[in-house]
């Protein structure tokens, strides 16, 4: 599996960058793993939108989904310039009626519903889920290719069954919103302890930090992050790539 980031920030966007989104290939299959602002934008530096095979959302705040519709127009517009592509699946849970329907556009893609107590299957990969506390409906991703694993937390703050859930992935992909002297259980986000005793507990590989903050020294967070976890960390930024 190659993972390459294409937004990590939390929120809304820096100038010049992303907010949620990520890449997932395997075997010339391409995942979208969450479509925040501008992550259009930003992937064109890497892949095209008609190139992609399936999208997955973990929940629909802007900061992970705000792109779909742009998505969408893309795809169509390729097509008007002789770029056909297929109907475009995109996963997301459907206990929200109204978001999940957008999901849905001409014959240029279409809502696929996830069960979050049911493995996916979507493309080479194996994806298994575990709800998060965050304000709305949101899924934590395991993402597996055969004995390679990766876990995408999405948006969350601390929650014990993320120890088993990410138990020995080769990469944790941990929001991690808010500095150590920062609370953020009331927000639904970690902050830099608790990703670091996530993975330390989790026994993972390497720590991917992501869904930044925007202010501050985000350098710190990886600096509070090693005084609980014990093996490589990294933070996200945009083009970085990890070969699982």
């Amino acid at each position: 599996m190659k993972l390459t980031v294409i937004g990590a920030c939390g929120g809304y966007p820096k100038v010049g960058e992303a907010s949620a989104g990520y890449l997932l290939e395997h075997n010339g299959f391409t995942l979208l793993i969450d479509c925040g602002s501008a992550v259009l934008s930003k992937m064109q530096e890497i892949k095209q939108p008609e190139e992609l095979d399936a999208v997955i959302i973990s929940h629909y705040h802007p900061d992970h989904h705000a792109d779909i519709g742009v998505l969408q127009h893309a795809r169509l517009i390729q097509g008007f310039l002789g770029n056909k592509t297929s109907i475009l699946p995109i996963y997301g849970h459907d206990e929200n009626e109204y978001e999940f329907q957008k999901l849905n556009y001409k014959n240029i893609s279409e809502g696929v519903p996830i069960n979050g107590s049911l493995p996916l299957e979507v493309g080479p990969f194996t994806i298994t889920f575990q709800q998060t506390n965050h304000p709305v409906l949101c899924y934590a991703m395991r993402i597996k290719v055969d004995d390679k694993v990766i876990v995408y937390t999405g948006d969350t703050s601390y929650k014990e069954e993320l120890e088993t859930f990410a138990h020995e992935a080769d990469l944790l992909l941990c929001e991690c919103n808010f500095y150590g002297h920062q609370d953020g259980q009331n927000a639904g986000h970690m902050n830099s302890f608790d990703a670091g005793r996530l993975a330390q507990i989790a026994k993972v590989k390497h720590l991917l930090l992501t869904h930044l903050p925007h202010y501050g020294n985000i350098e710190s967070l990886k600096d509070e992050a090693l005084t609980e976890y014990k093996g490589p960390i990294s933070l996200a930024a945009f083009g970085m790539t990890f070969e699982i």
